[in-house]
């Protein structure tokens, strides 16, 4: 008859999971002396990842979800399965085996932990260190599985349900709740092992490229991972023992208190291990990304400053540095292309961050959308590209996602798919090589990808399509072929008024918010109208940046009939940053200087609208011109007796002209107001009055309204 021995005695047959563990820095660097000298690497190159995946889905799938299972994991890529990836297996499975076997018949035995995991460094010497790690966590995943493949399938297996009563598995399954914390622990460890093996792997995957075994970060790696391989070979042999000490276990499933300790203890040193490896990886990917930052803003630099057949390496280093296959969306089609679309062609990259003005898009809209009316035409043969720059290390939030699709929808031409295609090193470029700031600028590149223009927006606004090609020497023949005439001032924001300075009718632009001096002054005109008899047209042209006191001048001007008003504020946005264009064209090409005529007009409009008060401006037909403020204008119309005779023989323009010269304001206070946004700011600005320097202040303003 079988002899039945006491529980306590059971207990004392069971499986110990090892010696004592040792946790001193001292056994360690014993330790790790120990580990090296194992270590023979014969050259070979191995790629585990593909075998870490099996494994890892063999832990996730094996513990039925009765009792404790690891959370479940996709399904494991069929490129894990591919040719090549089974002739590895094919070559370590003999190696697999053995170390399997050494696992199944060394976890039970006293006090042979180290030895044991020793041995089957001593096995996988001549492997890398990532390698040495995933062959052996292979081997006690075999292990592992098999256990776990009688106890999910011997129910419906008649082979398996013969094997898994020999191995005692229904017995175990059917206390199952008594099992649940010795599982638990178990799956911590597996998990624990899963972490240190797959940093390991992370580690070797590193591009040497740019890093190298020097960088602090890496030496200190490579000095802890072999005791970190150690001690997950350790945790293998000690679950091995718990698995196999289930079947002899009989009604005692409890854990003795010293083997549940050693478990847990496990866990806590694997993790511990864990996240120093993890914090060590974290700063080798850093030193790795500033590296790769560097280096693609180098080539970016050198795409820059060398000549090139066409253009796509540069457009592909600035807009497609990530290797999108459709980094870019056309807007009229909604469709997303391949850059190649670009090829040797003008390209015009706008360049803002999400906070352009709805008005300039219109405005650009409507230019592009009349150069593509005549495609045959040379003004036609350019494309646009919007690349919204945004810090990429600060994340997009819901909220500036939602505005960037915003302001895509607005836009018929190609847009970045997503701002998160500009990369760090396209972002200081921009912000650093092309001085983008806030403003935004368009950057002008030829067919070869150099840049004939670093902001042609000052051309757009001020002649639109017909500044093409965009080139700086095309702005300088723009300018030099220009005079100081309405039409210029205008452009083609009201046909109406073209057609007004065609007839050679008299023409008063006015501007400013203060509404009593708009009532005075149109008055006024009425009232010299009337006595002078002649025809005289009035516009009223707002203010820059235009907001609601505007609108409610418009609507008021309109209501009480005091005179014609631009269409709407979008027109009135569009009359004064044109004029803002003109000044920033002269500055970019050097020709801002006081002696030239048009820039001291457009200096003297912008100090009027800067000013505060009101202004107008009186014209004849192209190039009959004079202008004053609201004050000195409002004077001059009603001291008409004063220069009568002076309108008969000179005629109006030049009559109005003469009495200013003639009667000086006694004092001015001017103030010009330039954007702090553009990066090019003047070192020196005259006045337009007196032509003394003007004094240079900072302005901070807030206006909600």
């Amino acid at each position: 008859m079988e002899s039945r021995l006491t529980p306590a005695a059971k207990m004392q047959q069971q499986p110990i999971v090892g010696e004592k563990l040792k946790f001193s820095a001292s056994d360690d660097g014993v330790m790790l002396k120990q580990i090296q000298a194992s270590h023979a690497p014969d050259g070979r190159v191995i790629n585990v990842r593909p075998l870490l995946r099996i494994v890892e889905d063999i832990f996730n799938r094996a513990a039925p979800s009765a009792i404790v299972a690891l959370p479940q994991s996709e399904e494991v890529e069929d490129q894990t399965y591919q040719a090549n990836v089974i002739d590895m297996i094919e070559a370590l499975s003999f190696l697999i085996d053995r170390i399997s076997s050494e696992i199944a018949f060394k976890c039970t035995e006293t006090g042979e932990a180290h030895a044991t995991t020793m041995s089957i460094l001593n096995m996988v010497s001549n492997y890398p260190w990532d390698a040495k790690l995933v062959i052996a966590l292979s081997a006690f995943a075999v292990n592992y599985g098999e256990f776990w493949l009688l106890a999910q399938s011997y129910s419906s297996n008649q082979l398996a349900k013969n094997l898994a009563i020999l191995r005692q598995v229904p017995e175990i399954l059917q206390h199952s709740s008594l099992l649940k914390s010795r599982f638990e622990t178990i799956k911590n460890l597996i998990r624990a092992m899963l972490d240190i093996a797959k940093c390991i792997v992370d580690f070797k995957e590193l591009p040497l490229k740019y890093i190298s075994a020097d960088v602090t970060a890496m030496s200190t790696a490579m000095d802890h991972i072999p005791i970190a391989i150690y001690w997950t070979i350790r945790s293998m042999l000690a679950t091995a023992s718990q698995i196999t000490g289930l079947s002899g276990l009989g009604n005692e499933y409890l854990l003795s208190t010293m083997e549940s300790w050693e478990l847990s203890s496990l866990v806590h040193k694997l993790d511990s291990m864990h996240s120093h490896l993890l914090g060590l990886l974290a700063a080798c990917h850093k030193h790795i990304d500033e590296r790769k930052f560097l280096e693609a803003y180098q080539n970016l630099l050198y795409l820059y400053e060398t000549a090139q057949i066409d253009n796509i390496k540069i457009l592909k280093a600035l807009i497609n540095p990530k290797d999108d296959p459709l980094p870019l969306i056309h807007g009229a089609t909604n469709r997303r292309v391949n850059i190649d679309v670009l090829r040797k062609r003008n390209v015009l990259l706008l360049i803002s961050d999400l906070d352009i003005l709805q008005d300039k898009i219109a405005i650009l809209e409507q230019i592009y959308n009349e150069s593509r009316s005549q495609p045959s035409r040379l003004e036609s043969q350019y494309e646009f590209v919007w690349l919204p720059v945004l810090d990429p290390s600060v994340p997009l939030s819901e909220i500036k996602k939602d505005k960037f699709e915003n302001l895509k929808a607005l836009m018929t031409w190609y847009t970045l798919q997503h701002p998160s295609l500009i990369d760090r090193a396209v972002f200081k470029f921009i912000k650093e090589v092309w001085h983008f700031e806030k403003k935004p600028i368009l950057v002008v590149l030829d067919p070869q990808g150099r840049v004939t223009c670093p902001n042609a927006l000052y051309m757009m606004w001020i002649w639109g399509s017909l500044a093409f090609p965009f080139t700086t020497e095309r702005e300088t023949a723009l300018w030099r072929a220009e005079t100081w005439r309405l039409e210029l001032l205008v452009g083609g924001i009201d046909p109406v008024i073209l057609n007004w300075i065609s007839e050679g009718r008299f023409i008063f632009l006015y501007g400013g918010e203060d509404m009593d001096w708009i009532r005075q002054f149109t008055n006024a005109v009425r009232s010299f109208a009337r006595a002078s008899g002649l025809s005289l047209e009035m516009v009223y042209v707002g203010k820059s940046n235009p907001k609601e006191r505007v609108s409610r001048n418009m609507a008021t001007i309109t209501a009480e009939k005091l005179s014609f008003c631009l269409p709407n504020l979008t027109a009135v946005w569009y009359f004064w940053i044109r004029i803002e264009s003109m000044w920033y064209s002269k500055y970019q090409l050097g020709k801002d200087d006081e002696n030239d005529p048009i820039t001291r007009e457009i200096m003297t409009l912008l100090t009027y609208d800067g000013s505060g008060g009101g202004w107008a401006l009186l014209s004849r037909g192209s190039a009959e011109l004079t202008r004053a403020k609201g004050s000195t204008f409002l004077t001059c119309l009603t001291e008409y007796n004063l220069w009568a005779t002076d309108l008969q023989t000179k005629g109006l323009v030049p009559a109005v002209h003469d009495y200013f010269l003639q009667h000086p304001a006694p004092h001015h206070c001017n103030r010009l107001e330039l954007p702090g946004t553009t990066g090019r700011i003047p070192e020196r600005v005259t006045c337009s009055d007196c032509g003394r320097m003007m004094e240079r202040y900072i302005l901070y303003r807030c206006c909600d309204e």
